[in-house]
């Protein structure tokens, strides 16, 4: 793990955000997997997709947020956080725009399920991000 996103290739599936999940080292992969299913829970629609070496998550035609494995934490980042969810999630990351935000979790014990789920929700809901409004 370095301070940079995986080299996983691009890829639209399930099968290839499953992979990069799996090759992650632990406590990573650990996170990994519980953000996932979380989104699978919340989600019932969930797209998968890797891209820029991150799991990409979204409904519909859309894409909504990510999951990366870096040294020592994963940072799960809502594409328009800033502008969209209450209350705005802390971590303003660098390089993904400027009203991106999200979470660094070290561990599985640091992911807030209600919180989470709550931020899944509100951005899957928006039009362009989640896709058609439903």
């Amino acid at each position: 793990m370095t301070g940079k996103a995986s080299p996983a290739k691009a890829a639209v599936g399930d099968a290839p955000v499953f992979a990069y999940i799996a090759s992650l080292p632990q406590p990573q992969r650990g996170v990994a997997e519980a953000v996932d299913a979380l989104a699978a829970k919340t989600l019932p629609r969930l797209r998968r997709s890797v891209k820029w070496g991150m799991a990409y998550y979204g409904v519909g035609d859309g894409w909504c947020f990510s999951s990366g494995a870096f040294v020592g934490h994963v940072k799960v980042m809502f594409i328009k956080g800033a502008e969209i969810l209450d209350p705005v999630p802390p971590v303003a990351p660098i390089g993904m725009g400027k009203a991106t935000r999200g979470v660094e979790l070290e561990s599985i014990d640091d992911i807030d399920e209600h919180q989470m789920e709550l931020w899944m929700r509100q951005i899957a809901a928006v039009p362009g991000l989640g896709g058609k409004k439903r």
